[in-house]
């Protein structure tokens, strides 16, 4: 059985994957699901100094304090930077990543260079009392939804979830090329069914598979999402 260990992206919490885990978990696996620093529980420590180190920094420090190796890290959305950051610190402990349609960063770059859309976000904030702290992006009509979920039950529980994000975050660049990281196994989870939007290819060597659903995917086909994780148990 495989240890799985899920990373929420910007503006979640852990609790996103509440559908996600119980299937993984009957199934016999190990799941871990942490909501980073200032997200879910831990809404009370989100500050400006908060940013992309400081979430993989909760990352590695659930990979060393749990002991755990072999892991499938998993990371949506803007975790796909996480993920890219932690494999670079501990890739000994990890048997395969997976961009679930998640930003996948070159060497030096920010999630401003993997989507330059976030820049507007950034500018919006800069015109508040707040300007460290972005909202929510809000809800669109369908099919984008609230971040590809249009079911009212649904987009009122993941409203539930989220929190503001650090414009540090954004801007915090990766630093990549530790050849034992380019080594670990990659899968990239593209969900096609929502809103078309400008992807990058995958690199060579990593598989690529298909959702056709919106963009929170592990909310609208957890059962379709985790028989896909499975695959690489």
């Amino acid at each position: 059985m495989a240890t799985y260990l899920l990373v929420h992206g910007a503006w979640h919490s852990g609790r996103i994957w509440d559908r996600v885990v119980p299937l993984l978990t009957a199934a016999g696996h190990r799941v871990l699901a942490p909501s980073l620093t200032g997200h879910g529980e831990r809404s009370g420590s989100l500050g400006p100094g908060v940013g992309l180190d400081t979430y993989a920094d909760d990352v590695v420090r659930v990979l060393t304090g749990e002991e755990l190796t072999g892991v499938v890290l998993v990371g949506h959305s803007y975790a796909g930077m996480i993920i890219s950051a932690v494999a670079e610190r501990v890739p000994e402990r990890l048997a395969h990543l997976v961009y679930l349609d998640a930003m996948v960063p070159e060497d030096g770059e920010n999630a401003i260079d993997v989507i330059p859309m976030t820049r507007f976000l950034i500018d919006q904030a800069a015109r508040t009392d707040e300007p460290w702290r972005i909202p929510p992006i809000p809800e669109m009509p369908p099919p984008a939804g609230l971040f590809g979920v249009t079911d009212p039950a649904d987009v009122a529980w993941v409203r539930s979830l989220l929190s503001d994000e650090p414009v540090r975050c954004f801007e915090q660049r990766v630093r990549l090329g530790n050849p034992a990281a380019a080594a670990v196994g990659r899968t990239h989870l593209h969900c096609v069914g929502g809103v078309d939007r400008e992807r990058r290819p995958a690199p060579a060597g990593a598989q690529v598979w298909e959702l056709p659903t919106g963009h929170d995917c592990m909310v609208t086909m957890p059962v379709e999402l985790a028989g896909l994780l499975q695959k690489l148990a």
